[in-house]
């Protein structure tokens, strides 16, 4: 009896050779992006700066408005470094900005209003940000509620203690030379080849080169990207996955208290107001700077290249006589360009 073997036909069969090898080539691009997340924002921001050379001449390029627009990102990319830990665990973080105001106020005003030494006042404001942190880390892990909902809710119920605790007042300048200078010292300035430094920047440098060192080379920073890519995964390999992300939201609430010191240092003041919008700002450096908003994919560095563009777009607009109205609307198109390059990487390497 005669056997026949059924041949089917091959995925590609009949497909054109010049077709294949472009696919083949598109493929190999999606796998080089999805393995280097930084590559697009460092492309974005190089032309962002051409272009902006371009438009506004030698003015953009003055190390004076390159160093002012280093300053104007500090705080919302040392924010964007706690926004950047969470979402990489595939959360999200609405309550950093009121974490970093109520962080400052409590400085401040233990300062001012109590004569606290600042040995009290500057570890208390540290203390309550930890504090802030772990109360979001606890409703996340123990009670089992969703980050956005959760840090929703305590978004509001941190900014209106700060409200509550400062008054709603705010405390000048002067007075807190006269009473805590060490608070301000992050917005001394020195002059570098032309530009205008502060030491606010120089630790916001600092805190990208040691968390890119803590995400990238610790057992931590693995388990966070494990965490985020697959948390069913990561617990059958022996990660505590509720640990990891009790740690992350107690470190951001760090970070966003050393976010606060930081805007003490470039107002000069404590202001119950300020940084407001930090929370969406943070998210903005983060999505633009190509980490996933699904977890588990993307770079520290990529944080403070999202920041940067978003800096450099404002500042060159503004040279080139834009209203701010329209200056946020390309930060928005920014982010819904971001957003779909995301959606495109994931797809194609699923």
């Amino acid at each position: 009896m005669q056997e026949f073997e059924t041949v089917l036909p091959a995925k590609d069969a009949g497909r054109p050779a010049g077709e294949e090898a472009g696919q083949t080539g598109m493929r190999r691009l999606h796998n080089f992006l999805h393995g280097n997340t930084t590559v697009i924002p460092a492309f974005v921001l190089l032309l962002s700066v051409i272009l902006f050379s371009a438009l506004v001449g030698g003015r953009f390029f003055a190390a004076f408005n390159l160093s002012l627009v280093l300053q104007q990102v500090t705080i919302i990319a040392v924010v964007g470094i706690a926004q950047s830990i969470i979402i990489l665990t595939a959360g999200i973080d609405l309550s950093v900005g009121a974490i970093m105001v109520l962080c400052s106020v409590v400085m401040g005003r233990l300062a001012y209003e109590y004569h606290a030494p600042i040995l009290v006042s500057f570890p208390a404001g540290l203390l309550v940000g930890v504090l802030c942190g772990a109360v979001n880390g606890a409703l996340v892990t123990v009670v089992r509620l969703p980050p956005f909902i959760v840090t929703l809710g305590t978004w509001s119920m941190y900014f209106a203690l700060n409200l509550w605790y400062s008054k709603g007042e705010t405390i000048r300048a002067i007075d807190i030379q006269a009473v805590a200078p060490f608070l301000q010292w992050t917005g001394t300035a020195f002059a570098f080849a032309g530009a205008r430094l502060t030491l606010g920047s120089i630790l916001m440098i600092l805190l990208y080169g040691l968390f890119w060192y803590i995400l990238n080379w610790t057992a931590f920073g693995s388990h966070v990207y494990a965490t985020g890519d697959d948390p069913d995964a990561a617990r059958l390999v022996g990660i505590r996955t509720d640990r990891v992300l009790f740690k992350v939201y107690v470190t951001a609430g760090f970070i966003c208290a050393v976010a606060g010191w930081i805007l003490i240092g470039r107002t000069g003041a404590v202001s119950p107001q300020s940084g407001y919008t930090s929370n969406i700002d943070s998210i903005t450096a983060v999505v633009i700077g190509g980490i996933s908003l699904f977890g588990g994919r993307g770079s520290i560095i990529g944080t403070i290249l999202g920041a940067l563009i978003v800096g450099v777009f404002r500042n060159g607009l503004a040279l080139y006589g834009v209203d701010v109205l329209w200056q946020e609307f390309a930060v928005g198109g920014l982010i819904i360009v971001a957003v779909a390059i995301d959606q495109w990487i994931r797809k194609a390497a699923a």
